[in-house]
């Protein structure tokens, strides 16, 4: 009996077919390697191209409301793999991540998650991500574009992914209460939006919603103030 490759991967989406395709091709790696089954796209309500860049790429296709948290637990209830790992739509996965994910299996008791880069030069790109990979090791708390390997018994033990609109990242994380492991390989998410608001008030921004988030703000007001 052949042995089944171990691994989903989920990509929530929305209006996202100017970067899926590259985040797609990296994970080919993982096809070739024998480690991943499945790659589900769960879509937040179609209104480009998303559908057709996911059938060409021989993705599973899921749709529901709008919501990160939501779609991801969506994806993850049609996976059939002993471990998932959820990956925002626009980060690519540097070449050699097979290897890194592989060695992680051997500790299914822990989350684990990718070094975050961003496809920008400069100083601030620096700064910003290495305070991410910072908080991320020493606080036990990795944001969804720093990638999210678990094993679904560790994932149903916590109560899955919350159905938040926002911060469903955080509120895992925190659930997960220091059960965090950094793989040594590289997700090279978007600047886009760091670009188009400006490293410092784009940075200032986040911590100012994840400071409201931890006072007990509702995600769903929080969500809105992000999209702005």
């Amino acid at each position: 009996m052949p042995i089944l490759a171990p691994l989903s991967i989920i990509i929530p989406t929305l209006n996202a077919a100017g970067a899926l395709p590259a985040t797609l091709d990296a994970l080919l790696e993982g096809v070739w390697e024998g480690l991943v089954r499945q790659v589900v796209i769960s879509d937040g309500g179609p209104e480009d191209e998303t559908f057709r860049i996911a059938e060409a790429a021989g993705a599973e296709w899921v749709v529901g409301a709008p919501g990160r948290g939501g779609q991801i637990a969506r994806g993850v209830a049609v996976t059939q793999t002993p471990w998932v790992m959820i990956l925002h739509a626009d980060t690519v996965l540097d070449e050699g991540w097979t290897e890194a994910v592989s060695s992680a299996f051997a500790a299914p008791d822990m989350a684990h998650h990718f070094e975050l880069a961003f496809d920008a030069r400069g100083v601030m790109p620096g700064l910003v991500a290495g305070w991410a990979n910072w908080r991320a090791r020493v606080l036990g708390l990795p944001y969804g574009d720093q990638g999210l390997l678990i094993h679904r018994d560790l994932l149903d033990a916590v109560g899955g992914v919350p159905d938040l609109p926002l911060m469903e990242d955080v509120s895992l994380a925190r659930a997960l209460k220091g059960r965090h492991r950094q793989m040594r390989v590289r997700a090279v998410t978007s600047a886009a939006k760091f670009e188009r608001d400006g490293w410092v008030r784009r940075g200032a921004r986040n911590l100012i919603l994840l400071a409201r988030y931890f006072a007990g703000a509702d995600p769903v007001k929080l969500a809105k103030a992000y999209r702005r």
